[in-house]
C-alpha cells in the first residue's frame, strides 16, 4: 500500500465527509451506474465516466492496480430499447435483438470514454444478461414479505421498510413512484415502485415465475451489483439526480433481500451540468453529445480533443455544479498548451497533488499543483518525470503529437488559413486555429520575410 496521505470521501448516506475504510484493502468495490444506450452519450454522462474514473484511479494508486474492483453497468432494458429490437428484429431472440439494436451506442460509448481518458472498468455487465439474477432478488423479496403481486406486477412495499428514504432523507408520504414503468390505483402505498411487469404477447420479455415480462428500472443495479461486488461493497457512485428514486430504490430493495444495514459504505454522487448557463436539453438547443464534441463542430464551431474535455471537467470539483461552456473549454486548452510532452517512467506522483485529491476529489487544487510542477518540468528533467507520473494519474499525460507527411500537410494548410485570416484581420478565428494547434503540441511562431517584409509563420512540435 502506497503511503498516500488518508483518504476522505463525503458520503450523501450520512452528509460527513470522513476517512475512507475500505472493508477489504485488499478487494476495494465500486459501483457505479452507467449510460443507457438507447442513443449516443451526451456531455452529461461524461461527467460521471470521468469523475469515478478518477476515483477509480486513485484507488489503484493508493491499493494497487490488481486490489481494485470497478462494475460500471450498461443498461440496455427499457421500454424504447424493447420496442426498437422487437421491430427490427423480430426474427431473433430477445437478447440477441437487443444487442443488435444497442451495439452501435455501446461501442461509441466506449470510444467516446476512452477518447476522454478513462480506464475500463473491471467489469461492465450488461441488464439483459442478469435477468436471472434480478428474478432470485424479486422472489427473496417477495418471500420475506418486502414485494407483493399486483395486476399483473410485482411491487416493493416501501412501508415494509421502517428506515426506507434513509438517502434522500425524503418522508415516506412525500414520496412519488419512481419507475421507468407506470403503476396506479393497484399499489398498497404510493410510494411503491415496480420490480417487474407482465408483457403482452406484443411486448419483449422475459420468463419469471409471474409470468412473462420484463424488469423495473431499479432492481438491475442491485442484482448486477450483488453478483459482481457482494452484498455489501465499499463505494456507489453515479449522478446526483440518481439519488431519488433509483438509488433510493437500489438500497430497499438489496438490503432488504440480503439482510443488510447498508448496500454500500459509501455514497458519492457528482454535481449537475448545464450547457453555456442553462439546462441541457433537445428543446433548448444545446443538448451535444460527445460524439459531437470530439469529432464534429457543433459546439463552438470547432472539435474539440478529448484531454481538452477531460480537463474541463476536472477544473470543477465533482458535487458543485459545472457550467460546460466554450470558455471553459479554451481555458482548459491554453492551460494544457503549456504542458510539456513527457513520458510516464517510475517516479512517484507529486504529494501536493496526492493531498489535494485524497480531499474528496479536489480536482481543482490538484489541477492547480499540476499546472505549477508543469512550468518547473520544462527545465528540469526530475520534475518532469514527477509531472508525467502525476499528469498519468490524472489521466491528463501530454502525448507528443505523431507527425507524418499527411499531418504535416495538414498542419501546413491550417498555418495558411490563419495567415488569410490575419491579413483580412479575422483575428477571432485565427487565434481559434492558433490554439488548436497549440493543444495539439503545435507551437507556431511568427515572423517577417526579410527580402518581402511580409508576415511569415513557421511551426515546431514541442509536446
Amino acid at each position: 500500500m502506497d503511503a498516500t496521505p488518508e483518504l476522505k470521501l463525503y458520503n450523501t448516506l450520512t452528509r460527513e465527509k470522513s476517512v475512507f475504510s475500505p472493508i477489504d484493502p485488499n478487494n476495494v468495490r465500486m459501483y457505479v451506474c452507467g449510460p443507457t444506450v438507447y442513443d449516443f452519450a451526451h456531455i452529461g454522462n461524461a461527467r460521471p465516466a470521468i469523475v469515478f474514473d478518477m476515483l477509480f484511479r486513485l484507488l489503484r494508486h493508493v491499493y494497487g492496480e490488481d486490489h481494485v474492483t470497478y462494475a460500471r453497468n450498461i443498461t440496455d432494458v427499457d421500454d424504447k430499447i424493447n420496442a426498437r429490437a422487437l421491430r427490427d428484429h423480430p426474427g431473433l431472440p430477445l437478447n440477441e435483438a437487443i444487442r443488435a439494436v444497442t451495439e452501435k451506442t455501446e461501442t461509441q460509448y466506449h470510444t467516446d470514454v476512452a477518447e476522454l481518458g478513462c480506464l475500463e472498468p473491471s467489469f461492465e455487465p450488461r441488464a439483459t444478461d442478469n435477468i436471472v439474477e434480478m428474478t432470485e432478488i424479486i422472489e427473496k423479496l417477495i418471500g420475506n414479505g418486502h414485494a407483493y403481486v399486483a395486476s399483473g406486477e410485482v411491487l416493493f412495499d416501501t412501508k415494509s421498510m421502517a428506515d426506507y428514504g434513509q438517502l434522500s432523507k425524503r418522508p415516506l408520504d412525500e414520496q412519488q413512484a419512481g419507475a421507468r414503468i407506470a403503476v396506479d390505483a393497484h399499489k398498497k402505498n404510493p410510494g411503491d415502485f415496480v420490480l417487474w411487469k407482465l408483457s403482452s404477447h406484443n411486448e419483449p420479455g422475459w420468463e419469471s415465475p409471474w409470468g412473462r415480462g420484463r424488469p423495473g428500472w431499479h432492481i438491475e443495479c442491485s442484482a448486477m451489483s450483488k453478483r459482481y461486488l457482494g452484498d455489501i461493497f465499499d463505494i456507489h457512485g453515479g449522478g446526483l439526480d440518481l439519488i431519488f428514486p433509483h438509488h433510493e430504490n437500489e438500497i430497499a430493495q438489496s438490503r432488504c433481500a440480503h439482510g443488510t444495514g447498508v448496500m454500500a459504505n459509501v455514497w458519492m454522487h457528482n454535481g449537475f451540468l448545464q450547457v453555456e448557463g442553462r439546462k441541457m436539453s433537445k428543446s433548448e438547443g444545446n443538448f451535444v453529445t460527445i460524439h459531437e464534441l470530439l469529432h464534429t463542430e457543433t459546439f463552438g464551431g470547432r472539435k474539440w480533443p478529448g484531454q481538452v474535455l477531460r480537463l474541463a471537467m476536472l477544473m470543477t470539483h465533482y458535487r458543485e455544479p459545472i457550467d460546460f461552456s466554450i470558455k471553459r473549454l479554451e481555458e482548459a486548452e491554453r492551460l494544457l498548451a503549456k504542458w510539456p510532452a513527457a513520458e510516464a517512467g517510475d517516479a512517484a506522483p507529486d504529494k501536493t497533488v496526492l493531498n489535494a485529491l485524497s480531499d474528496d476529489l479536489n480536482t481543482v487544487a490538484a489541477v492547480q499543483a499540476l499546472h505549477a510542477l508543469a512550468q518547473a518540468a520544462h527545465a528540469d528533467r526530475t520534475a518532469r518525470a514527477v509531472f508525467a507520473a502525476t499528469a498519468d494519474l490524472l489521466g491528463l499525460l501530454p502525448k507528443k503529437m505523431e507527425i507524418d507527411e499527411a499531418v504535416a500537410s495538414a498542419v501546413d494548410a491550417l498555418v495558411a488559413m490563419r495567415l488569410e485570416m490575419l491579413k483580412a484581420k479575422n483575428f477571432t478565428e485565427a487565434d481559434k486555429i492558433r490554439d488548436e494547434l497549440a493543444a495539439k503540441g503545435i507551437q507556431l511562431k511568427d515572423g517577417k520575410d526579410a527580402v518581402t517584409g511580409e508576415r511569415v509563420t513557421t511551426w515546431e512540435v514541442k509536446r
